[in-house]
């Protein structure tokens, strides 16, 4: 870890406007990956995996119209993953991993997957001192159609935040309090006066579910309503784990850019903006849920 990276506080404490709002709270990291050369022995996106040389190198099983440049070839097979994630339980303390592991690494494959058009995923959990043979060079992937889904090398700077739900996981009877404006304006000055027509919109943008890379917190709502998700095992509620992001903030969300980026934002650097140069579906997110019961239940996933 050798950047640092500071949320500015949000415009205004929702609690006190909101204290129904209090129980709700859930802490988050976001990541804030940013350009560097990270090891395997670092929590990254899209950096090298302590992976050991001698455990195979997950596949994904699907057909895939691949091309051999030596051979000059096509051919359909099985397509080598890539990675996407490193975290170590020690920079990111929200995560629940399996006993004695202290390591999770997330791969996909960088092809887009009907019916849903997203990257299958993998998640592996370890313990990183097992590790002592490391494999040097994974095999090569073969890219997808659509650029976006081969990680840039980022280093991390965690940092933890509290999230409240989107507005769209709310009861409908704090629902229509959000909506009324005239509570914003008691709150005084710290609130959009922009958003008057649809306050629960500076609710959302601004003092919710924080945008970008992050483990834990709240999901947000881009696509559609709140879908549920149930443990294929046990059928437990699943909870967020990862949100793998196409950018960290953009013009509606703006404030969430932190502090060391406030002159890129205002200046309208995507770039800045997105630093691992991921593209979900072209400009979506994915979220990684996991079952709350047992880190060994397979995990799945959803585009917002």
């Amino acid at each position: 870890m050798n950047v640092t990276r500071t949320t500015p506080p949000r415009p205004l404490d929702v609690t006190a406007v909101f204290p129904e709002l209090c129980p709700l709270a859930r802490p988050a990291i976001r990541l804030h990956p940013r350009p560097g050369s990270p090891s395997p022995h670092d929590s990254s996106v899209g950096g090298p995996l302590l992976w050991p040389a001698d455990e195979p190198w997950p596949h994904c099983g699907e057909v895939h119209g691949l091309y051999d440049s030596a051979t000059d070839e096509e051919y359909e097979g099985p397509n080598p993953m890539v990675p996407v994630a490193q975290l170590y339980v020690r920079d990111i303390p929200l995560l629940r991993p399996p006993a004695g592991a202290d390591l999770l690494q997330v791969l996909w494959c960088p092809w887009e997957h009907e019916p849903d058009y997203k990257p299958p995923t993998a998640l592996v959990w370890r313990s990183a001192a097992e590790v002592t043979d490391i494999l040097a060079a994974p095999p090569e992937s073969t890219e997808g159609e659509y650029d976006g889904y081969v990680p840039e090398p980022c280093v991390l700077a965690p940092e933890q935040i509290t999230e409240y739900p989107d507005y769209p996981d709310l009861s409908k009877e704090l629902l229509q309090q959000l909506k009324d404006w005239s509570r914003w304006q008691a709150a005084g000055s710290g609130v959009d006066s922009s958003y008057a027509p649809y306050p629960q919109e500076f609710y959302g943008n601004e003092l919710s579910v924080a945008p970008g890379w992050k483990v834990g917190g709240w999901p947000g709502w881009n696509l559609t309503d709140p879908v549920a998700r149930f443990c294929a095992v046990c059928d437990a509620g699943m909870v967020p784990l990862l949100n793998i992001a196409s950018c960290e903030w953009d013009s509606s969300n703006r404030g969430w850019a932190p502090y060391e980026d406030q002159a890129l934002a205002a200046a309208g650097r995507a770039d800045a903006a997105n630093p691992p140069r991921v593209q979900i579906s072209r400009s979506n997110h994915l979220q990684l849920y996991v079952c709350p019961e047992s880190p060994d239940h397979p995990h799945t996933d959803l585009i917002q």
